[in-house]
């Protein structure tokens, strides 16, 4: 059974109060030793260690008044205890008192710059990965996506689904690196199979206009170092009347389509070209078609799905995953991905990932 995600928000939400409490539970700790012990012991010197940890997630304020809480309990500890070096101690609470507040006022800071920083991401990533319908006709369609980068939350993978005069056509493709620098070259891609998708009769056609777009931003913006931005792309086109799916597969990882609980993976027989590399190795593209029924269930995905390791270093087994799913809508299959992708990195991926998907609708539904 799946655990439910109320029980476990309700448990973080417990231990994230219980860790920004620390600080007065700490206070509390030292300040009962330093009562309960003989004043040899000297617990009290260590009371400028509270405000020092309330620096590290509390407001400067909050942090000055923990401080000054401590320098009074000082002052009354040395009223019951003579001897256990009242000034002294007092000085170091004040010094620390200080710092921590100037600490939490430079992580205050920085965590606004973050905000922002992911701000931006968030309007990039609308611009990549615009939300997309989940129903076109008679087929659905579910996205995920996972960013390796998590600071920037988006990476250079992407994918994007267009109802056309033609039928579906969908778009899945991994830009080489991740994070940031990889954003530009998806989106001009992207951009690219929206306009295109919509006025070419081909898949041909549409792939060459993705390179076009591509090679002409790499043009504009080469990448640092002498390596070349080039980018896998798979291209899909599934016609209104359903029955068959055009493949073109530009160096991308096969798709993997489950048929009746048969899994299949959805080879090209010759690869095309990968985008910004046809002018070196020629745009001799190639489509191949395949029977698609009622109740097929269809998965893009990019090399991070199936390249997540575990800890012993073991690819994730995707093939085997697919073909022990039993039959499940498009956003069930997603979410059982997506769960067990993390459980088997142990939420530690080292690509971005991206996945679509697709299944033809019964009559009957």
């Amino acid at each position: 059974m799946i655990e439910s995600g109320r029980p476990r928000l309700r448990r973080r939400r417990g231990r994230g109060r219980l860790v920004r409490m620390s600080p007065v539970i700490l206070t509390v700790v030292i300040a009962s030793l330093a009562y309960a012990t003989p004043p040899e012991m000297a617990f009290s010197r260590l009371l400028p260690a509270a405000p020092a940890l309330a620096a590290a997630m509390w407001p400067v304020l909050p942090t000055v008044l923990l401080g000054t809480v401590c320098l009074f309990l000082m002052i009354g500890l040395s009223i019951v205890f003579h001897g256990l070096g009242t000034w002294w101690t007092a000085a170091g609470i004040i010094a620390v008192t200080v710092a921590a507040a100037y600490g939490s006022h430079v992580r205050l800071q920085r965590e606004r710059t973050l905000i922002q920083v992911r701000l931006v991401a968030d309007a990039a990533q609308q611009v990549v990965l615009s939300p997309m319908p989940r129903r076109c006709g008679n087929v659905e369609i579910e996205s995920l996506y996972l960013a390796a980068a998590a600071e920037a939350r988006i990476g250079g993978d992407f994918y994007e689904v267009v109802d056309t005069r033609y039928g579906v056509r969908l778009l899945i493709g991994d830009v080489r690196g991740k994070g940031l620098p990889a954003v530009g070259a998806a989106a001009a891609i992207v951009n690219s199979f929206r306009e295109a998708a919509y006025g070419e009769a081909d898949l041909v056609s549409v792939a060459r206009r993705l390179d076009a777009s591509s090679t002409r931003y790499n043009a504009a913006y080469p990448p640092e170092g002498p390596m070349e931005r080039f980018a896998t792309a798979l291209l899909v086109e599934i016609p209104h009347g359903g029955g068959r799916i055009d493949i073109l597969n530009c160096g991308h990882p096969p798709p993997l389509l489950l048929n009746r609980g048969e899994l299949r993976a959805l080879k090209p027989t010759t690869p095309s070209p990968l985008l910004n590399l046809a002018e070196l190795i020629g745009d001799h593209y190639t489509i191949d078609t395949f029977d698609f029924a009622p109740g097929d269930l269809l998965l893009l995905y990019t090399d991070g799905v199936a390249e997540a390791r575990a800890r012993g270093g073991e690819f994730f087994p995707l093939a085997d995953w697919m073909r022990r799913r039993p039959p499940a809508p498009p956003h069930e299959l997603l979410m059982a991905l997506h769960r067990d992708l993390l459980r088997y990195s142990r939420g530690r991926l080292d690509d971005d990932i991206a996945a679509l998907a697709v299944r033809l609708r019964e009559p009957s539904e």
